[in-house]
């Protein structure tokens, strides 16, 4: 994943197994929080990357828990 000076954007090539896919997402307000050096550069996982092009941190403080529903008899 690539983003500019604005960080307004940003710019990533998949690999889907059969080719690349590129990813381009822009915020129409706000900014992506993002790394400016090579030491905060990181690899991120699956669910990171749905944060990141939701517009969130990609570094949660808290994480909601999973729950699911109650069996009744």
């Amino acid at each position: 994943m690539f983003c500019g000076r604005r960080t307004d954007r940003i710019k990533g090539l998949l690999w889907e197994g059969d080719g690349f896919l590129l990813v381009y997402k822009r915020l129409e307000a706000g900014r992506f929080k993002w790394p400016r050096t090579a030491s905060e550069a990181r690899e991120i996982t699956p669910e990171q990357f749905t944060w990141l092009m939701q517009g969130l941190a990609v570094e949660q403080k808290n994480r909601i828990q999973e729950v699911s529903p109650k069996k009744t008899c």
